[in-house]
């Protein structure tokens, strides 16, 4: 029996879901000095697939285990909705797979070299000696956190 922690727990959008969340217009909640309450109102609520999700049937939520993203604002226990129709570019971060297993690092070209790089210094750049060794298996488009 296999008792080793998932690399990477993966779960599909439910795309007709009946769940909404309420949405307050009309008003903003600054981050910095407080400002005045104004008045505000609630609007119908919004479906968080529609806001969130561009391709509904590519796009998945990815549980994050491991802290190599840390220094990205990625953490474990993280959600992440990653669309495999994206394109990857060095702005983004992908969830790759590399000789048969998940990584998550975004992917920088130098040279005739390619590398994957970690959000997290205790940990090193991979560096991809053979592309087939490398396939994208997606774009992060958003990070969920539990605070």
């Amino acid at each position: 029996m296999n008792t080793k922690k998932p690399k990477i727990e993966i779960y599909p959008i439910v795309q007709d879901s009946e769940s909404r969340v309420n949405m307050i217009e009309e008003a903003s909640v600054h981050a910095g000095f407080p400002t005045p309450v104004q008045e505000a109102y609630q609007s119908q609520p919004i479906d968080l697939n529609k806001e969130l999700v561009r391709h509904p049937a590519t796009t998945f939520i990815v549980k994050v285990v491991g802290d190599s993203m840390i220094e990205e604002g990625i953490e474990e226990g993280d959600m992440l909705i990653v669309d495999r129709d994206a394109f990857p570019t060095e702005k983004n971060i992908a969830v790759c797979i590399v000789e048969n297993e998940f990584a998550l690092k975004r992917i920088v070209q130098r040279d005739d070299k390619v590398y994957l790089m970690p959000g997290n210094e205790n940990y090193p750049p991979i560096e991809v000696t053979n592309p087939e060794d490398l396939r994208v298996w997606g774009v992060v488009q958003w990070v969920l956190k539990k605070k």
